[in-house]
């Protein structure tokens, strides 16, 4: 049996068979119904029951009327990623490998690039970043697992773009990719230092990485590299430069379960992430040199974990740290890409300050980085809405940060050279911007 309940905004499904009741809750404009063999609800496979696609609703900002929002571009299949070339021209990952154009607002017919990928879970094309050069020839960067035949690996790859056309690959770091599929992670950018940072997921690895103390040897999974824009060697400076362990030279941060967001604060040149929870606990982190992230041992603020684990309980490299997450969500909400807002244009409130995106929602969230740009300063209403100890537990909680919402499944955020806030919408297949109404 299959029923709808009707909210002002968005739909319950209610699922019955065998006994057994499932429920998920979508935001729409249109739901169509098709009995099939197999059924997919909201991302998730019961079985035997029905198909259920949506059209989601168009996203509003629900913290400031005075901002507006508007699809720019559509048409695009599964985007991951997106980076902007100059003030005409916009790079746009599909996952299934193609490197799509936009051109003064216009999706090209023909990608500029088709790369083999396997596709299975979260594999696919999945991070880019871009390296100004001389006129109109730039270094772009892309993350993909790449697929020939049986062999799969993750790799980060760096293109010259000719103005036309993406040529001239030259491999900088090549990664595992199994057992996964999932936990792949694969976002990039540029430091203010002049180094590319890569991040990989733990690809369900159990290793010393993952903080086991008897597991194998680091084997690059759950770290961030920092690198070489040209030859993908280590950064000179790295914390794990002397380490026995080769592979740890490369390393800036370990511990990390799965991201889809890493960003450079502007100010201060400092890395932040986003990671994702199991079954509790997604983060946002700043990440300093050495930084731990504690996964598999913790996840969420230290404190909140039980058994009375410690930092002693981790695998503590020469040279690494670990520090509570910045801000946390109780029930994971799948955070995804983060941005500081390099511009004041939105207003003088968002200049330099951070906001995420959400995959299981389609939400977008705002947070004021504090005085000394080491966590988030919270306003009245946060507050008030219990969220002194910087974790969301409850409804409440979460209306007090989120900033909008229906983006269908974000999958990246950006500053545009305009200075408005572009966000990339995978459910969508598009790319909105937001920007201050007339």
């Amino acid at each position: 049996m299959i029923a709808f309940i009707e909210h002002k905004k968005y739909y319950t499904i209610v699922l019955k068979r065998n006994g057994m009741t499932y429920l998920t809750t979508v935001t729409t404009l249109t739901i169509t119904v098709l009995i099939a063999s197999n059924a997919v609800i909201h991302g998730y496979i019961f079985g035997h029951f029905a198909m259920v696609q949506y059209v989601s609703a168009q996203p509003t900002i629900e913290k400031d009327p005075a901002l507006k929002v508007e699809s720019v571009v559509s048409g695009l299949s599964s985007p991951t990623s997106m980076t902007f070339l100059n003030d005409n021209n916009i790079l746009v990952l599909e996952k299934d490998g193609k490197v799509r154009l936009v051109s003064t607002g216009q999706l090209q017919q023909q990608p500029v690039l088709h790369v083999p990928v396997d596709v299975k879970s979260e594999r696919g094309l999945l991070g880019i970043a871009v390296m100004n050069t001389t006129g109109n020839n730039k270094e772009v960067f892309l993350y993909y697992s790449e697929s020939k035949g049986e062999d799969i690996r993750n790799r980060v790859y760096r293109y010259d773009w000719n103005g036309q056309s993406l040529v001239n690959p030259k491999i900088l770091l090549d990664l595992p990719a199994l057992p996964g599929p999932n936990h792949d992670g694969g976002k990039l950018t540029l430091g203010n230092d002049g180094y590319i940072y890569a991040i990989i997921g733990e690809l369900r690895h159990n290793g010393k990485l993952q903080n086991i103390k008897d597991g194998p040897d680091p084997d690059d999974t759950g770290v961030i590299f920092r690198v070489s824009p040209l030859d993908g060697s280590p950064a000179k400076n790295n914390p794990f430069a002397t380490n026995e362990i080769v592979a740890m030279h490369k390393y800036y941060a370990y511990g990390i379960r799965n991201s889809f967001g890493i960003a450079i604060d502007p100010v201060t040149g400092n890395l932040w992430e986003t990671e994702n929870g199991e079954n509790t606990y997604d983060e946002i982190n700043l990440v300093k040199s050495g930084f731990n992230s504690g996964w598999k041992i913790v996840m969420g603020p230290m404190s909140r974990n039980n058994g009375g684990i410690t930092t002693n309980d981790l695998v503590n490299f020469p040279g690494s740290h670990y520090t509570d997450p910045v801000f946390s969500w109780l029930d994971p909400v799948a955070v995804t890409g983060i941005e500081f807002l390099k511009s004041s244009k939105l207003g003088p409130n968002y200049n330099n300050n951070i906001f995420v995106g959400d995959y299981n929602n389609g939400n977008l969230y705002f947070f004021k980085v504090n005085k000394d740009r080491t966590g988030i300063e919270l306003d009245a209403d946060q507050k008030s809405a219990g969220l002194s100890d910087f974790v969301v537990d409850n409804k409440n909680e979460l209306d007090a940060v989120k900033f909008g919402i229906g983006f269908g499944s974000i999958t990246d955020v950006k500053t545009g050279p305009d200075g408005w806030l572009y966000i990339l919408s995978f459910d969508d297949g598009a790319i909105y911007r937001i920007s201050r109404g007339s």
